[in-house]
């Protein structure tokens, strides 16, 4: 027989979302944050000359920056104000989340509770202010040494590139906000889905023009769309995918009343890192290319070589790519998820797993699934980035929609979709709690 909540769950249709007015408010403020972010990406930076920075990019966009501006929205293409996207707040988010497991004061103070994680979000937004600067500072740098992009190259150009570009990413991190408290979904998530998903018609458009051209054959890109529909596929398995773990709680007694013992589960996903791994490789992989890329006539013959490595495809490129993605696969589990914490409080409320000693035996034995189903985690996410890289660069596709982006798109709308059905089932909670209140009243 099924439960009071899948029998909601099974009567979710239009009729109940036409009536949750509180979930359409939620999702026209998200709409309309996306749409100030996509207008955003279209306002350029002051004393750049268009013409030629669009030559400079079109010479630069078939490497690694080609997939920085599909990940900023086309924002790189216009050198718009928000070219720096969200990766500084990225960055700086997992820098702090590893400074709060090896320095005790910010483990305590994340300990602390609802103040404690204020704190730490103000730390991160600090930590992004530097990085933006950092990396916007670089930027204009490279600018100037590219031929003719800037109008009135000097200490003024930087100064207002800085502001403008660090401004432009602190506007999207507090959107991302504003978006996680008063929208739908997760808003940093959401904006990265938003500027993936706007360049799309277009790379489906170019590629389908290069088909109809002759440049690429038919069989290449129903292959691409093939292999695209493939890993959607593995993608929304492999991110549903749990590891349940038994747990049984013991007959208790209160007053005079003596309640059955029940058994419940522990999950553990598959991929408990989610869509950062990739993300923050990314990241790292794209700023020193980044800069270089604008700057190629006048950089030094070993810097020309690496930015060269590090293009799709190459050897170099892959196995960093793999690595990191790998490491942070395991690095992020570990921060996320503490299997101590978790056998105390099972210990603390009477649960234990059959046959595991509670307390520390527990705590191994979680740590010992946990890990297993990571390598398992950490495999499927490196396959799904890479194979596509694989494909891309052996075709020559000008097609970025890879296996990042995929994994990325997919995960964000999974989530997105959960939490509308979550506001749904609230809805419909609520609405069978004032009915049950008017009935007591008539009675």
């Amino acid at each position: 027989m099924a439960s009071a909540a899948e029998q909601l769950a099974s009567n979710l249709n239009f009729s109940a979302f036409a009536k949750a007015d509180e979930l359409k408010k939620r999702i026209w403020f998200t709409l309309g944050a996306l749409l100030v972010y996509r207008l955003g990406t279209y306002i350029p930076l002051p004393g750049i000359n268009p013409d030629a920075f669009a030559q400079a990019f079109n010479q630069a966009q078939s490497g690694i920056i080609g997939m920085f501006n599909m990940f900023a929205g086309g924002a790189v293409e216009r050198m718009a104000i928000f070219a720096l996207g969200i990766m500084p707040y990225i960055s700086a988010s997992i820098i702090m989340q590893l400074m709060t497991t090896v320095v005790p004061t910010l483990e305590q103070m994340k300990k602390e509770g609802e103040q404690g994680r204020k704190v730490i979000n103000q730390y991160t937004r600090y930590g992004t202010v530097v990085l933006a600067a950092f990396q916007a500072y670089g930027i204009a740098v490279g600018l100037e040494g590219a031929t003719n992009v800037v109008t009135d190259p000097g200490w003024f150009f930087r100064a207002s590139t800085v502001l403008t570009l660090v401004g432009g990413t602190m506007f999207l991190m507090w959107l991302g906000e504003q978006i996680t408290s008063r929208g739908i979904g997760n808003g940093i998530s959401l904006i990265i889905f938003a500027g993936i998903v706007a360049g799309l018609p277009t790379a489906v458009v170019s590629t389908l023009e290069l088909g109809r051209q002759g440049a690429l054959a038919t069989w290449i890109i129903l292959m691409v769309i093939i292999l695209a529909v493939v890993v959607i596929g593995v993608i929304v398995f492999m991110e549903r995918a749990q590891r349940r773990l038994l747990i049984q709680y013991p007959k208790r007694q209160m007053g005079n009343r003596m309640f059955e013992g029940n058994t419940s589960f522990l999950p553990l996903k598959l991929n408990t890192a989610g869509v950062i791994p990739p993300i923050f490789a990314s990241s790292l992989l794209l700023v020193p290319a980044t800069i270089a890329g604008f700057s190629s006539g006048n950089t030094s013959e070993w810097v020309t070589t690496i930015t060269a490595l590090l293009g799709h495809g190459q050897p170099l490129y892959m196995l960093f790519y793999a690595t990191m993605i790998i490491f942070f696969c395991f690095f992020y589990t570990a921060i996320v998820f503490n299997p101590t914490d978790t056998a105390d409080n099972l210990k603390k409320h009477g649960g234990f797993i059959p046959g595991i000693r509670p307390g520390e035996r527990t705590a191994q034995y979680i740590d010992y699934v946990l890990t297993r189903i990571t390598v398992v985690g950490a495999i499927y996410i490196t396959l799904v980035c890479l194979l596509p890289e694989f494909l891309i660069s052996a075709t020559g596709v000008p097609f970025y929609f890879g296996g990042t982006s995929l994994l990325i798109v997919v995960s964000v709308t999974m989530d997105t979709v959960s939490q509308i059905q979550g506001h749904l089932l609230a809805h419909q909670y609520e609405g069978l709690v004032k009915k049950a209140k008017l009935r007591g009243k008539r009675r």
